[in-house]
């Protein structure tokens, strides 16, 4: 029973990859956040004219000889916030909007890819992976002009901002201003300091924060979750399996899907017990399931279309993904692990000097004492 558990749960996982991958192919993929100049109407991305106001004048002050650091200055100066997530602007900023191809109506898809095998990581698509690139999917905010001239003018001031990259580095964020933190080194140790008190303390009263403090708040964290994973993960996954249904449950072609989907993964289930006990061969057995899952993957698919579900997939998808993470874990964390860390936490947020609260993939938050 745990083989065929393991094996519907790696069967679900690649079902939801080619999924993604064919909406990445034909341009229909959707992101779960907009950029900034956008908001989503209907799960379509339509332009918010305020901030696209800000993306104009962005990419006008840049061409026009300002630096990254100087426009975000600038900005912050007029107390323009950057976003829900991070009010100061900074210079990543402004590099991500002028490199973000959205703002022509274009969109290169899987930038970024989770790896396959446990623990899942997030990493940067080098080439790794099949980047697509679609054309004419939403509005153009500015001209393909002004947007060619930046990317020219960015290329020819181009310098490695990835040096001192450190675990921690864009996954700490101030609780009271939105800043980011920075990392500062002393001879007792690191510790990571928010940017807007480091300039002016009188603007933000969260001061500096102990890197191993912070790597202690994380070990405690991971163990809890480890001994107590099935008690919150498991009804929780189970819970918005069922808010789903119901919230459907009234369109019948919906609860049709659903019920030919269930169909065809008890078939799967067939196969792989016939296989088990030798009455199917192996290069049968694989013909027959990736049959099976192709017309999964598709009924998926449409489901999709139906339902605009797509947010939701991803939560449950990452549930899952966390659920896996802690029962492939054997023994309790007794020292910080770093992929283990990027497998699961999206952000730290610092509340106070005393408090962080960890947000893991999922939305799920966690708080920790320091």
């Amino acid at each position: 029973m745990g083989g065929l558990a393991q094996e519907e749960s790696t069967s679900i996982s690649q079902n939801m990859r080619w999924s993604v991958q064919k909406r990445m192919q034909n341009g229909t993929y959707k992101n779960a956040t907009p950029p900034f100049g956008f908001k989503k109407v209907n799960g379509d991305l339509e332009i918010e004219e305020n901030q696209a106001l800000i993306v104009r004048q962005i990419f006008e002050w840049y061409i026009s000889g300002y630096g990254l650091k100087t426009i975000a200055d600038k900005l912050n100066g007029m107390n323009l916030p950057g976003s829900k997530q991070a009010v100061l602007w900074k210079a990543d900023n402004i590099r991500y909007i002028l490199k973000n191809d959205r703002y022509i109506g274009n969109a290169m898809f899987q930038k970024s890819y989770v790896t396959e095998t446990l623990p899942h990581i997030k990493k940067r698509n080098y080439g790794e992976k099949q980047k697509y690139c679609v054309t004419g999917v939403n509005q153009q905010i500015v001209d393909k002009e002004t947007f060619y001239a930046a990317q020219k003018l960015l290329k020819s001031r181009h310098r490695d901002f990835e040096t001192n990259v450190y675990p921690l580095s864009k996954k700490v964020f101030c609780g009271k201003c939105g800043a980011t933190y920075k990392r500062r080194n002393r001879r007792s140790g690191a510790f990571w300091l928010c940017r807007t008190h480091d300039i002016n303390a009188a603007d933000c009263e969260n001061g500096i924060i102990v890197e191993s403090d912070i790597y202690s708040a994380f070990i405690r964290l991971h163990n809890k979750l480890l001994n107590n994973y099935k008690q919150i993960l498991l009804p929780l996954k189970i819970a918005l399996q069922d808010l789903k249904l119901r919230k459907f449950s009234g369109k019948t072609q919906v609860m049709d899907i659903h019920k030919e989907v269930a169909k065809l993964r008890e078939q799967t289930h067939v196969l792989a017990r016939l296989k088990t006990k030798g009455f199917l061969d192996e290069a049968k057995y694989i013909e027959q399931t990736n049959e099976l899952n192709v017309k999964i993957s598709k009924l998926q698919s449409e489901l999709k279309k139906l339902t605009r579900s797509d947010d939701e997939d991803e939560t449950l998808d990452q549930i899952e993904m966390l659920t896996d993470f802690f029962e492939k874990r054997e023994k309790p964390m007794t020292e910080f692990e770093e992929l283990e860390f990027e497998s699961i936490v999206d952000k730290i947020v610092v509340k106070n000097q005393h408090e962080l609260e960890f947000h893991l993939i999922g939305g799920l938050k966690f708080k920790e004492k320091v």
